[in-house]
């Protein structure tokens, strides 16, 4: 019996019908970009995220999470080993003079944000267009329209493998689109999360909704993308930059850097996530050669690569 053979089977008894073989990631990111995984495991609660995590673990499967599959490209040859799908979506809101929401990693964000303002409450306006989920969110510290998860969150229960912990936002060591795990110095899985809101009234919290989403269109292209690809640099903008070197619109295969801005790369349909790398590539010698500028992913890449 072969070691993946063998990883199915011992999956198989412990999760049962959760367990799917090689299964294809593509409609599982925001890209739809992406080969196949040995075996995906969904999840449906922090329970059961908490109990897979540990039997992953414990067995030392090589492993990945994926919640929205925002903000990653996953490569044609895919992942081996074990895909975790997150579908924890419990979500529990808390009233009174200083409001909460407690959820699950699993919950996707924007959807978060206008739920608060379908109750009168503010606090996350900020992040009803930010793509993927709550536990992407609060590991990577996402944010936009000058807000950012450092300022919601009070504290995030996160499993490790001494256990379960709970981690206030001051131990998160935040910074710009980084946090404690993100830069490997503590290696954690975030379960779910405790956000701070503000009373206010449904209809000055869907007003400001409805302006960022509109600043959004206006500003960043429709289509399958993985959010913006590279970090902006200290006192600039990506986006500027890549218009700068006269990139905007350059395409490889299906693949463009979009005319409207030129941090999004976009899938014009069955695109391979090698010609993403090959413009990656190119942008960051280009950025390079002419600015003097090293341009930083934002977006991870994920699985077997052939460069």
């Amino acid at each position: 019996m072969t070691r993946s053979a063998l990883n199915v089977e011992i999956l198989r008894r412990q999760f049962g019908d959760a367990v799917q073989e090689n299964v294809s990631l593509a409609p599982y990111t925001s890209a739809r970009i992406g080969g196949p995984a040995d075996v995906v495991v969904t999840v449906k609660s922090a329970e059961e995220f908490a109990s897979a995590m540990k039997f992953i673990w414990e067995n030392d499967f090589p492993y990945y999470i994926l919640g929205g599959g925002s903000n990653v490209l996953v490569s044609d040859l895919g992942l081996r080993g074990v895909v975790i799908l997150n579908r924890a979506k419990e979500v529990r809101f808390e009233s009174g003079d200083q409001p909460t929401v407690w959820c699950e990693a699993g919950v996707v964000f924007s959807n978060l944000a206008n739920r608060c303002a379908s109750k009168g409450l503010a606090g996350l306006e900020w992040a009803a267009t930010v793509p993927g989920t709550v536990g992407g969110a609060v590991y990577g510290n996402a944010g936009a329209f000058g807000g950012d998860v450092s300022m919601n969150l009070i504290w995030a229960d996160v499993l490790t493998k001494n256990g379960r912990e709970r981690m206030s936002v001051e131990q998160m060591g935040y910074g710009y689109r980084t946090s404690v795990f993100k830069r490997g110095e503590i290696h954690a899985i975030v379960l779910s999360a405790l956000l701070r809101l503000k009373n206010s009234v449904k209809e000055e919290v869907s007003v400001k909704i409805e302006q960022f989403s509109e600043r959004r269109k206006a500003t960043q292209p429709p289509g399958a993308s993985m959010g913006s690809m590279f970090k902006n640099p200290e006192g600039d903008h990506a986006g500027r930059l890549i218009e700068a070197a006269g990139l905007k619109g350059t395409r490889i295969g299906n693949a463009e850097i979009s005319t409207l801005h030129g941090n999004f790369f976009i899938n014009h349909g069955e695109t391979r996530a090698d010609d993403i790398l090959a413009l990656i590539r190119l942008v960051q010698k280009t950025v390079r050669e002419k600015f003097g500028v090293q341009l930083e992913l934002e977006v991870e890449l994920v699985g077997e690569w052939n460069e």
